[in-house]
């Protein structure tokens, strides 16, 4: 293995990332965490930002256009090609499946995980008057809703969180979901009205979680990444992206998963749904840390059993 750094060098280290305001919250909370770690001097930094089409398409749904390689494919050529170093990706955008050559090297550890409820007519999702509007780009969200409340309208709601607060302020919907760890990043907490409890309402695997994306056998660059991978939210991710594997990985289907680490164990929550929210199956699981990905391929199994070949005759399941 290369040695880390030494006193004599000076290490530049170009990130990609895509252009929205999260987007580069999350560069910028890598960038100054590696200073931190390093050292100004030892260290320096540049951010790049890179079009994807996930972000240049926003009149379709992700499900129509591709799935989730829509916000990585071209950041991903630039790592591949060398032309930057690392790529910061919110985890839950991240396919299961990675271009060879690449790994998700290091997980900063893990913002909250539950989806934030953001209305000025009402206090919550129970709340919203009958037939009221909820505007949501995510399968998984729009699934969820309508298994609690299918007398509500779900009408699409795609771009970054900015355009989405501006449609609900612009009255294009009564209501809609967010992430709250994305409206932490970005120092809007306060526009939360109220939080679904991921018990009721799972999140998607991965939220909450900033990945970070590197070329396999760069060891200058895993030395340089190591103090800022968090042990317990990497083996969370190991088990929820396994789960999605089995699944399927994409935008195009409404899965669910949330798995927790403590005192060396694991509880893992599934969930699937069809898309009109009518059906669904869920999941729990429990073991030591040292069975995470396997946990999570179980949990899967499960559900694919128990849901039945014909739940799944839309999903182009893997084999």
């Amino acid at each position: 293995m290369t040695s880390k750094t030494t006193s004599s060098e000076l290490n530049l280290i170009v990130i990609g990332t895509r252009g929205s305001d999260l987007a580069l919250a999350q560069a910028n909370e890598v960038r100054n965490r590696l200073i931190a770690a390093h050292g100004a001097d030892k260290v320096k930094v540049e951010i790049e930002v890179i079009s994807t089409k996930g972000d240049r398409v926003q009149d379709r749904s992700l499900s129509q256009i591709g799935g989730k390689g829509l916000f990585t494919e071209e950041i991903e050529e630039r790592l591949l090609d060398g032309r930057i170093d690392i790529a910061v990706h919110s985890s839950k955008d991240m396919p299961t499946i990675l271009p060879q050559g690449l790994e998700l090297s290091c997980f900063l550890e893990r913002e909250a995980v539950a989806d934030a409820f953001l209305s000025p007519k009402a206090g919550s999702l129970e709340e919203l008057p009958q037939g009221a509007v909820l505007g949501t780009s995510s399968l998984r969200r729009a699934a969820l809703v309508r298994r609690l409340r299918p007398d509500l309208k779900i009408v699409e709601f795609r771009g970054n969180v900015q355009t989405r607060l501006k449609k609900l302020q612009d009255g294009v919907a009564d209501a809609t979901l967010l992430a709250e760890a994305g409206l932490n990043r970005l120092g809007n907490s306060d526009l939360i009205t109220s939080k679904l409890n991921p018990a009721d309402f799972p999140p998607a695997p991965g939220q909450g979680a900033i990945c970070i994306e590197s070329r396999i056998g760069d060891e200058k660059i895993s030395n340089l990444l190591e103090p800022l991978s968090h042990k317990e939210t990497k083996l969370a991710l190991a088990c929820e992206r396994a789960f999605l594997a089995r699944l399927d990985g994409s935008c195009r289907t409404p899965i669910a998963g949330l798995a927790k680490i403590e005192n060396e164990q694991v509880t893992f929550h599934g969930m699937i749904l069809s898309p009109d929210g009518s059906v669904w199956h869920e999941v729990h699981r429990e073991g030591s840390i040292d069975d995470v990905v396997s946990i999570g391929t179980e949990a899967a199994e499960y559900l694919r059993e128990r849901a039945g070949s014909e739940f799944f005759k839309d999903w182009n399941l893997p084999t």
